[in-house]
């Protein structure tokens, strides 16, 4: 005998006029798929600028601003997924920022305020991961053909191809296979890259280290504020209520340990990678962990395979980030207008 279908929770949001609530609202997820698109979110290739970071700092105040806006936007997701989950048992599940902004503020107002900061941070972090992404193809082509005339406009061609092909993908919730590339390549260029920092500091080309800080007070203040600014830039926007969405009903408790599986992740990436980085550069440390170890002058500090690698790491990583970004524009932009 055949079994009744499976009862849709929510049915209030399964509108063919929302085609964002449709997108996400493929509830049967795991909380470790929660884990895996949560880490695609949060930890990315701009953990290569964490020794740059630490540069305006120095270890003691790099590792203490690390460690509490660690602290604090883990608690934050943390407030805030505590607040879905409630608001989900009293019948309301908001799916998206906005909505639980405006429920939880109570201003008509606030709804339309959100839209503009999450579409102005999902155009801006789809377009770096785009830029970003084409500048690693160029890297790539470079070393493979010295004398290529393609250029890097070219690449970025590419590479949005790819995206509008991948951003074709039917559901949130069929990104978790992805995502969970994304999380196994982001651990793997940042241990090759800590990796070569501690055959750099090693070896006999190791380069000069001075741990010192800006010599003019002004300046200090300046780089300090900059390096807060980017350690801060690093934690992402986690878009939890959409990833929370994904989860299969009830959602109680699994978010916590789909945070706590991205903040491990988070941990292990971001403390070595600035730990490694700024150990060996010290205050030359460059913008980019991978501009560090293949200097303008003088030889790679690094073997060429393990930069190889690196960067093609942090090119597909790159691929999933922007389309987890677009897939949340998508989520935010074909929403019914109620």
């Amino acid at each position: 005998m055949a079994e009744p279908p499976e009862r849709d929770p929510f049915p209030e949001f399964r509108l063919d006029s929302d085609a964002g609530a449709t997108f996400v609202l493929e509830s049967k997820g795991k909380w470790w798929h929660a884990g895996f698109h949560l880490t695609t979110a949060i930890v990315g290739p701009t953990i290569l600028t964490l020794p740059y970071a630490f540069r305006g700092l120095g270890w003691g105040l790099g590792f203490l601003c690390l460690t509490v806006l660690g602290c604090v936007t883990f608690y934050s997701y943390y407030l805030m997924s505590k607040v879905l989950e409630h608001c989900e048992k009293a019948g309301r599940r908001h799916i998206r920022f906005r909505e639980l902004a405006a429920d939880v503020l109570g201003s008509g107002w606030m709804f339309y305020f959100v839209i503009f900061i999450q579409t102005a941070i999902n155009t801006g972090v789809g377009i770096g991961a785009i830029l970003l992404a084409g500048e690693c193809l160029k890297i790539m082509y470079e070393n493979l053909s010295p004398n290529g005339s393609l250029k890097l406009y070219e690449f970025i061609e590419m590479v949005t191809v790819v995206m509008i092909v991948l951003s074709q993908l039917p559901s949130f919730h069929s990104l978790r296979h992805i995502n969970f590339a994304s999380l196994l390549l982001c651990l793997g260029y940042t241990f090759l890259m800590v990796g070569a920092c501690i055959n750099a500091g090693l070896s006999k080309n190791a380069p000069p280290r001075d741990y010192s800080l800006e010599p003019s007070g002004s300046s200090r203040v300046f780089s300090a504020f900059t390096s807060i600014s980017i350690i801060a830039a690093i934690f992402g926007n986690g878009i939890l209520p959409e990833i929370q969405a994904t989860l299969a009903p009830p959602a109680t408790g699994k978010m916590v340990k789909g945070l706590l599986m991205c903040y491990t992740v988070a941990f292990l990436t971001f403390y070595s990678a600035a730990v490694s980085g700024y150990w060996v550069f010290g205050n030359n440390s460059n913008s980019n962990i991978l501009k560090s170890l293949m200097p303008d002058e003088g030889p790679s500090l690094a073997p060429t395979i393990v930069l190889g690698l690196a960067v093609v790491f942090v090119l597909l990583q790159l691929l999933a980030i922007g389309l987890l970004s677009f897939s949340d524009y998508k989520t935010g932009l074909f929403t019914s207008c109620v």
